[in-house]
């Protein structure tokens, strides 16, 4: 039972239930005097901000002949990109894909809509690798990504002027947290997803990325069934010494115009395969962009009993409800004479400052000592102390990512744009995202806010350790705000997959992965990919205690958790034969993406997606798709080649 935290909050309750009452028997009793008053409690709950951006509820979805929307408008392509494997995403599962495909042998092209590839770890600011303990005790990781992990390791990191660095550093000379056993700062992971790409490209020459571009849509043939091009628009900021501003509610819409500004030229490009080649697309997105937009059939949000017959499923189906998503940024122990707090004390939210504080909470960590708060996400420690035992040391940063703190989970509006809204906010002709920018502007509310809120507690817990935001260019998230670019994306979109497994519609479930449910299926035969964790919901609420219909008895430890092994089943989309899904889009529910949206999980499906891809286009057939390996009896080749390319979808048994 929901249990108000302040004396202003259960004023608040008592106060609507008192309305609720007098509403209910007032309807009750044939008395509709009161639908004023109804209409007003209906308004305030949803919150007026819910209403998509510049809405025009007389919008007509319109379609091509195949059934795939009509671009409009559709500027002229000013370059064309060619390309066998086209990777829209530069997220971890994006770099990954390319990398792979690229090894395989595949002219790739990669875009991706920030200035940074690699996703979590840069532009989304999660670079603390978090990791199943019982994979890494057991080292059942792919030699794929323990070599990115090395790659990491070797980065070297320039620290900002203030941390009088005397000492050229590496990404091992400082790495001390606790979360995992990897931390690093944002920029170290976009080095090292370049570097991998760069060296993968040696193996497909013509391969080409490009950041700074955001995804328009795509060109089907007359079926709709095959892709035959993707569209973007590339910006190009005027200013030579251009810093992201770090408010991507702000950006957004800029982001994605195909129209140029005074602060960046745009360039539409075409992405399409060579002549006389096939095109294999991969869609990497966080959110699912490629799938929404092309109306391929996906799931959004948390599941009921009777969609997918999961034990802790909710009772009712909410799309609305996806994971929290989280906007991070970085703290270092430095004294910059409260410049940062005071600046952040001028932010002015949308909710009240107070609101948003009542949900602070360290939850009994220390802020400083031993297992504390300030080195569980640690990204750099200047005297590579324990991570366990002790202080930290001047100069030391963490990223901060808190469920308790800078978690946006309130769905008032829902991040995810659904079919009506992207109707009526007109983006299945001029794609935008997909996303609410007011969901943004609040999750930037709550980062903000709670920068300043943990500066205060730390002035309170150690005066010998100061707290500074740090914001700027030479900021460890590279934005004006200090704000990472792009949020923490937990949960996007799921596609639906075909028939398989006994399924008419393939999802993996609940029953799949736990040891203590019967039920569960072996996608062995199929595997493509393995993975393990815990069941970690980072829930949904709405703002006014409106039941959410989240999964709230799904979380569990790892201990109970079977290994994940993803088939290649789970890649392929429903009514689109050359496309694959190379991260968190891939067709799971709910509760089984608490699992597979972690760093390995997310690597393992890109790596695969790619491998696959390059794979299908080095047998010279052109009627090979990925739906075909499956009934055509192919999955030993495949296998033997994502083995060779060093890609693991086996668990190992401990000796």
């Amino acid at each position: 039972m929901w249990q108000p935290r302040s004396f202003r909050q259960l004023i608040w309750q008592i106060s609507i239930c008192a309305a609720l009452v007098v509403v209910v028997l007032a309807v009750a009793s044939g008395n509709y005097k009161h639908r004023p008053l109804l209409a007003l409690l209906n308004s305030f709950f949803t919150e007026s901000e819910q209403q998509p951006e510049r809405e025009n509820p007389s919008r007509r979805l319109s379609l091509l002949a195949n059934g795939r929307p009509r671009l409009d408008p559709l500027p002229a392509a000013k370059e064309v990109w060619q390309c066998e494997v086209v990777v829209v995403g530069g997220s971890l599962g994006g770099v990954a894909a390319a990398s792979q495909a690229m090894k395989s042998g595949a002219k790739t092209c990669l875009i991706e809509l920030t200035p940074w590839f690699g996703g979590q770890i840069s532009s989304q600011g999660v670079s603390a690798i978090d990791e199943s303990d019982t994979m890494v005790k057991r080292n059942n990781f792919s030699n794929d990504w323990n070599s990115f992990k090395q790659l990491i390791k070797r980065q070297q990191i320039k620290l900002p002027a203030w941390a009088k660095q005397k000492q050229k550093l590496t990404v091992d000379d400082t790495n001390s947290c606790w979360v995992g056993r990897l931390c690093f700062p944002p920029k170290v992971g976009e080095q090292a997803a370049r570097q991998l790409l760069n060296s993968a490209a040696k193996s497909a020459p013509g391969s080409r990325w490009g950041a700074g571009i955001a995804f328009k849509g795509a060109e089907f043939d007359a079926t709709g069934r095959l892709i035959t091009a993707i569209y973007g628009v590339r910006r190009i900021p005027r200013d030579r010494n251009y810093v992201p501003r770090g408010r991507l509610s702000e950006d957004l819409p800029s982001w994605y115009s195909w129209s140029s500004t005074n602060t960046y030229q745009k360039v539409p490009i075409r992405l399409e395969a060579p002549p006389g080649k096939r095109l294999i697309v991969i869609d990497a997105t966080d959110t699912g962009e490629l799938v929404a937009w092309a109306r391929i059939p996906h799931r959004v949000g948390s599941e009921s009993y009777t969609t997918t017959g999961e034990v802790n499923a909710s009772l009712k189906d909410n799309p609305d409800c996806t994971q929290a998503f989280t906007f991070t940024f970085v703290l270092a122990i430095k004294n910059d004479y409260g410049i940062s707090r005071a600046i952040l004390s001028q932010h002015r939210p949308i909710f009240s400052e107070a609101e948003h504080r009542d949900h602070f909470d360290l939850i009994g960590f220390p802020m400083f000592d031993g297992r504390s708060f300030f080195k569980y996400r640690r990204i750099v420690s200047a005297k590579h102390n324990r991570r366990f035992e002790g202080n930290p040391s001047f100069g030391d940063m963490t990223v901060v990512n808190w469920f308790h703190g800078n978690n946006w989970n309130l769905m008032n509006p829902p991040l995810l744009m659904g079919e009506l809204r992207l109707i009526q906010t007109g983006q299945y002709q001029n794609w935008l995202g997909g996303i609410s920018t007011t969901a943004l502007k609040h999750g930037e509310d709550r980062a903000l806010l709670f920068s300043e809120w943990l500066m205060e507690v730390a002035k309170k817990a150690n005066s010998q350790f100061p707290l500074a935001h740090l914001s700027g260019k030479d900021s460890p998230m590279g934005t004006l705000s200090g704000l990472s670019m792009m949020p923490y994306f937990r949960e996007g979109r799921r596609i639906i997959g075909r028939k398989a497994y006994g399924q008419t519609n393939f999802m993996i479930r609940e029953q799949d992965m736990r040891k203590d449910m019967s039920g569960g299926r072996n996608f062995q035969p199929t595997a493509i990919g393995v993975t393990h964790y815990d069941v970690d919901i980072q829930g949904c609420m709405y703002r006014n205690w409106v039941q959410p219909w989240e999964a709230q008895s799904a979380g569990t430890t790892e201990d109970k958790v079977k290994p994940v092994i993803i088939p290649l089943e789970s890649l392929i989309p429903q009514g689109v034969d050359n496309l694959l899904i190379g991260g968190k889009a891939i067709a799971v529910t709910h509760i089984v993406n608490g699992v597979t949206r972690i760093h390995q999980g997310e690597w393992s499906v890109g790596a695969a997606a790619g491998a696959t891809a390059g794979w299908i286009l080095q047998q010279n057939n052109p009627k090979l798709t990925p739906t075909a390996i499956v009934p055509n009896k192919l999955m030993p080749k495949l296998h033997q080649h994502l083995r060779n390319q060093g890609l693991r979808f086996t668990w190992y048994q401990s000796r």
